[in-house]
């Protein structure tokens, strides 16, 4: 009770009714303190300052303590205190007392312990940071949008990035917490705010840090490039602390979903992150923050946004780093896509650097072995010289580039060519490139005389070539071959020919 308060209402003449109407306490506290003002004479005359009045009551007004009920827990008391002695959980020291026969309930257990350890408050310090020096970053769960390209609804989180000066911030929702998706919000955050703070406080999760360490964090290669590209530092939190970075979960993340996602119906995504983006200029830039008393957009607007540091010329292609295998067709896989290395690296793991645009592959030691144009699932990307120079022929060599390379040889090595790649019923591709090979192997000179005679004798074919090759017949003089004579009519009867087996007389 306010004794002051109290000595100047009954010192006015209000009755022990009233004073105790106004003070909210009971009539027999209010009439004992009368009688103690009364004997100490301080109805009348000049009251004493406040801390004298407070020493005078405390040692002259003797202090009655309510009655206290007998604890369930102390005949067991002594256990208890063994117990903490222990450390042991009070869930545990319950159902230790309960096996020595207590009844009691947890609470009366709980209160014992409470009173015999009393817990210590932990003070907090308060962390402010200039104008433009840090920016806390933080995903949470958003409940479930619909996916404009399924239709279906889908789990959704919501990515925020807070600028710790002004609490100015940045919304994005997204369907997964990959580390392209976390490369690609971060750019969009940046260009949000045009500028970029010197320093990001973030949690510990895999798309940024892959090993958790306050002293020692192994930072994600990919986030480190895209530090490195705008200029900022990574700052992890310690393991378990999310109290490091309040300022985004409880005035980020949490505001978003009480006020911003707070009685919305599930809707497309596309349309959430428009209207969240007006949201953070309007309903969260223009409050009355609880903690600064000012408007985040103002404080941003004003003074922060000069002191951000001013975006790269370029813009961060939001490159994800994977460490593959390149298998034994000479492709790696990345992102479901497929991208060639030279046959010489093949078993070795490579590094890929995959970005909006480009997909790098390097060695171990960073050393670059191929550049391609990024494409879609499922999709091949493959230069020629990535493969070994015996198996390009099959593979390049096709219609058009088999007549193209006959054109070269010459008019006899182009009839043959045709007069197999014709062939109304066979596919005969294969032996043509094997054919056209054999110019490698000999010269086109050769090959042209080799099919200039497998014509002129009457058969084109592929092994005919080989072996005039083989036995060097092509530059043998040709001769005109010899053909059969044309079939005759016989001048003789059946009869005279087959004799007997004809008429049934005998051949004499």
């Amino acid at each position: 009770m306010d004794v002051r308060a109290a000595l100047v209402l009954l010192r006015a003449g209000h009755s022990e009714r009233r004073v105790a109407k106004e003070l909210g306490v009971a009539r027999d506290t209010v009439k004992r303190y009368r009688a103690w003002a009364s004997g100490q004479g301080l109805l009348e005359g000049e009251l004493p300052p406040l801390e004298q009045l407070q020493l005078l009551l405390d040692s002259t007004l003797p202090v009655t303590q309510p009655p206290q009920n007998l604890s369930s827990v102390s005949a067991y008391e002594s256990q208890v205190k063994k117990l903490l002695k222990k450390e042991v959980e009070i869930a545990a020291i319950w159902e230790r007392l309960k096996e020595r026969g207590y009844s009691g309930s947890y609470s009366s257990v709980y209160r014992c312990v409470r009173r015999l350890q009393p817990l210590t408050p932990e003070a907090t310090v308060r962390v402010e940071t200039p104008p433009g020096e840090e920016a806390q970053v933080d995903f949470g769960y958003a409940g479930y949008m619909v996916d404009p390209e399924t239709g279906r609804s889908r789990k959704t989180w919501a990515f925020v990035m807070l600028l710790s000066w002004s609490r100015h911030q940045y919304v994005e929702f997204v369907f997964d917490q990959q580390v392209s998706t976390w490369l690609l919000c971060h750019r969009n955050a940046f260009e949000f705010f045009q500028g970029v703070a010197h320093r990001l406080v973030i949690d510990n999760l895999k798309a940024a840090i892959v090993r958790a360490c306050f002293h020692d964090p192994q930072v994600q290669h990919s986030y480190r490039e895209c530090a490195e590209h705008y200029g900022f530092l990574i700052s992890p939190c310690r393991v378990r602390t999310p109290q490091h970075k309040g300022k985004v979960e409880q005035g980020g993340v949490h505001y978003v979903t009480r006020n911003f996602l707070g009685g919305r119906e599930p809707t497309d995504l596309h349309r959430a992150n428009r209207e969240v983006l007006q949201w953070c200029v309007t309903t969260a830039g223009l409050r009355t923050h609880g903690t600064t008393q000012e408007r985040p957009l103002d404080r941003f607007e004003h003074v922060e946004q000069a002191q951000l540091q001013v975006l790269p010329t370029t813009r961060y292609d939001a490159a994800v780093w994977k460490q593959v295998k390149l298998y034994r067709d000479c492709h790696v896989t990345f992102d479901k896509a497929y991208y060639s290395a030279p046959y010489r690296l093949l078993g070795q793991q490579l590094l890929v650097c995959g970005g909006l645009q480009q997909v790098r592959i390097f060695t171990g030691d960073y050393q670059l072995v191929a550049t391609h144009e990024r494409v879609g699932p499922g999709q091949r990307q493959t230069h020629a010289d990535h493969l070994p120079p015996e198996k390009l022929p099959g593979l390049t060599m096709d219609r058009d580039r088999c007549r193209e390379r006959a054109e070269q040889v010459g008019p006899s090595t182009i009839e043959l060519v045709a007069r197999l790649l014709d062939d109304a019923v066979v596919d005969r591709l294969r032996t043509t490139q094997s054919l056209l090979r054999l110019a490698t192997r000999a010269s086109a000179s050769r090959l042209e005389a080799a099919c200039q005679r497998a014509l002129h004798y009457g058969d084109p074919s592929y092994s005919t070539v080989k072996r005039i090759l083989a036995q060097g017949l092509e530059a043998a003089p040709v001769s005109t071959p010899v053909r059969a004579p044309v079939a005759q009519v016989f001048v003789r009867s059946t009869e005279e020919l087959v004799g007997h087996w004809a008429t049934g007389r005998s051949w004499n």
